[in-house]
């Protein structure tokens, strides 16, 4: 399988604007700009994409690992915070903390822990990414 997301960019850096789409439409030339990635203002940014790529890549493998240890989520809650740092001259992802909250009935701890390691160390986006990733997973 092979799909897509794109950017199309006017201007310089920090007066520039920017446009994201995906092959979906999931995203449709949703804005993203220098003020959104640095300065906390309203739009997208990469990094946020990233974590919800990688929110919802963990929680669809963890959810395919519990069926096969017949457990089944009545919901499943997780965010992926991602984290930018400017490292000498250039910026780089160094973590990505996933938190995920999850209510499935009768589930030992135990293998339920076992199965969100393993979905952690197994989806492809956590593969892709080169930084520290940690998991704080809990029942509720």
């Amino acid at each position: 399988m092979t799909t897509f997301g794109s950017a199309r960019w006017q201007g310089g850096l920090k007066d520039g604007k920017g446009w994201l789409s995906t092959k979906s439409g999931a995203l449709k030339d949703t804005p993203y700009g220098f003020a959104a990635r640095f300065e906390g203002k309203p739009g997208a940014n990469p990094e946020e994409l990233i974590g919800a790529a990688h929110a919802g890549c963990f929680t669809m493998a963890l959810s395919k690992i519990l069926g096969e240890a017949g457990m089944t989520a009545q919901e499943m809650n997780t965010q992926a915070d991602v984290t930018l740092e400017k490292i000498g001259d250039a910026f780089a992802i160094t973590k990505v903390h996933l938190t995920l909250r999850a209510n499935i009935p009768g589930a030992d701890n135990g293998k339920f822990q076992e199965a969100a390691a393993k979905a952690k160390a197994g989806c492809p986006v956590s593969k892709l990414l080169k930084a520290e990733i940690t998991l704080d997973a809990a029942l509720v």
